[in-house]
């Protein structure tokens, strides 16, 4: 029975996680260039804890980019900045 109920929880993340899209890792510098090719990008924004710092979100055709930086990245003023109160990606 434990097998079965194990069996149950992988189909769940699974499925999430397909659920969820593609969700690519780049680093800080990478995400700014990725915004810096659309006119009006959407980010979804969280301010961390203090040594994690900023974790930000966007779509770029078809994907979703995502990085953590210590530092703030200077966002471009076409921006639309929505502060969630919590990023989750699958690992």
């Amino acid at each position: 029975m434990a097998d079965g109920g194990a069996a149950a929880v992988a189909a769940i993340i699974a499925n999430a996680i397909k659920a969820s899209g593609t969700v690519v890792r780049v680093e800080p510098d990478t995400f700014a260039g990725i915004l810096r090719r659309v006119d009006s990008p959407l980010v979804i924004y969280q301010k961390s804890g203090l040594f994690t710092g900023h974790q930000y979100l966007t779509s770029y055709k078809g994907f979703v980019f995502f990085t953590k930086s210590r530092e703030q990245i200077d966002l471009p003023r076409s921006a639309e900045v929505i502060v969630a109160d919590k990023i989750w990606t699958p690992s």
